[in-house]
This record gives structure tokens, sequence and C-alpha cells, in this order.
């Protein structure tokens, strides 16, 4: 099968263990992409983030999906949105959380700018190279946030009650991490409305991935490759396993199809 388009995770997928592209892996990607194959990094990253860790041809050649579908930006049919978590439910959640635990960790971010309710040191948690600007709770409810963030003691169970008809719920950072984003972002209907716009049959299209957040990919694209190091779900419904992300897992299978 042709694939005009292929999908790319970061974390734990096309980023090794220090969170860098390899160059074997940057090669191949930059070598598929000459034969007219496009790229979508899709990542729980903002683009801050994902900008420090690509040099400059793989930049420009790829379109983004950041904050799991929250924020697109695809440079191949110049859509850009934003599928935000509207203001009213923000401030439901930061009241919630903060009356059931008021020193629990808690974040926003809206598009690029990351904001907080206080201080922190994020660096070792989510191992990220800045920390966000601390703003009053009362600024932090009147945002249409891209993602909401927090760690520390709570009651997953009843949170889950309480807003997973209106929010899209992930945990992650092996469950110290709980991130929000609005029910109709994930990667999965990012993907779809590009592939629409590019007229690209989704049955055509590899992705890979190695988490939660790649299941819907992995059932909605017609070739999902798991990394090695991926989760046990992800692995059973994939058409391919390849190498972990430490061993240039993805590199692996694109110099195959670049060569086919």
């Amino acid at each position: 099968m042709k694939i005009p388009l292929i999908v790319l995770d970061l974390d734990g997928t096309l980023l090794n263990s220090s969170k860098e592209i390899t160059n074997r892996n940057s090669k191949a990607i930059a070598d598929c992409a000459g034969l007219g194959i496009k790229f979508i990094f899709a990542t729980a990253r903002p683009p801050r983030a994902v900008r420090s860790f690509m040099n400059d041809e793989l930049f420009r050649l790829g379109s983004f999906i950041y904050y799991n579908g929250a924020y697109i930006d695809c440079k191949h049919t110049g859509i850009q949105d934003h599928i935000s978590i509207e203001s009213n439910i923000t401030a439901e959640v930061l009241d919630y959380c903060l009356q059931c635990n008021p020193d629990l960790d808690l974040s926003l971010e809206v598009k690029d700018e990351w904001m907080s309710l206080r201080e922190y040191d994020y660096t070792t948690l989510i191992k990220v190279k800045d920390n966000p600007a601390v703003k009053s709770l009362e600024e932090l409810k009147r945002h249409d946030a891209s993602k909401i963030l927090f760690s520390g003691r709570m009651n997953l169970d009843l949170f889950m009650d309480k807003f997973n008809t209106r929010l899209n719920i992930l945990t992650t950072d092996n469950g110290e991490l709980v991130q929000l984003s609005s029910l109709r972002a994930s990667k999965e209907s990012a993907v779809s409305v590009l592939c629409k716009a590019m007229n690209i049959p989704l049955e055509k299209v590899m992705v890979f991935g190695d988490d939660f957040n790649d299941i819907g990919l992995f059932k909605s694209c017609g070739w999902p490759v798991a990394m090695g190091n991926a989760i046990e779900e992800l692995k059973q419904i994939s058409k391919e396993i390849t190498e972990t992300n430490d061993n240039d897992g993805v590199a692996m299978v694109l110099e195959k199809l670049c060569r086919s």
C-alpha cells in the first residue's frame, strides 16, 4: 500500500529517552518527505516544546497537532484551529480541584502560554525546560484553556464522575499527572479533519505511537505501528511492531518504506 501521510507521536516514539530526535530518525523522515510523503507530528506537548526538539528542516516540512488535538497548525492545508475548554468549565474545574486539595499543583496552557496558580518546579515532573508564569486564580478562571494540568492528592474517581462527560481526562507520567482537554479535542479528530482537507483516506495513513493517547489514532488509521516500548493495548491493535524509541524504531520502518 502506498502511504501518502505519516503521523508521528513524539514522547516515547520519535523522541528517545533523552528527549532527542536522533540523526537516523531525522534522515529517515527527510528521505520519505523527499519522496512526497507528508508528515504530521501529533503530541500532547505545546508548540514551544516541540520547536526545541526539532531542527529547522523537520520543523519546515511537518504539520503539527499540539495538546493532543486541542491546537492545530497545518502547513499542508493552512488550517489553524484552537479547540479549547470554555472558561466557565475552566473556572469550575479550578474551584473543584482547590476545594478538594488547596495545595494541588494546577496549571493551564492557553495556546503557547503556560500559567499556574503558584510557583512550582515542573522540570522534574514533566521534563520541561521552563516553568509557568504565576497568575491569580481569578485570571486563570477567565481563560479558554487549551489544556488544564494538575498533580497531587486527588480522588480521581470522584473527579471522573463529575467531569468525564465534559472533558477528556488523561492520566500520564505513571499516574502522577492529570491532563484535561476539550471533549472535542483528540489526535484522531484532528488528523481526520486534516486528512479530509488533503483528500487523503484515513485507511492509507501510517501512524506511530506508544501510549494511551494514541489508541484513537490506531483505531482510525490504516497502518498503525506500535513502538517496542508501547503499552500492550496499542500492540494488540497494531499492524506492525517496531523497535523501541531508544533503538530508532521509527527510522527502521521508514527506511523500509523508502526502499519499497
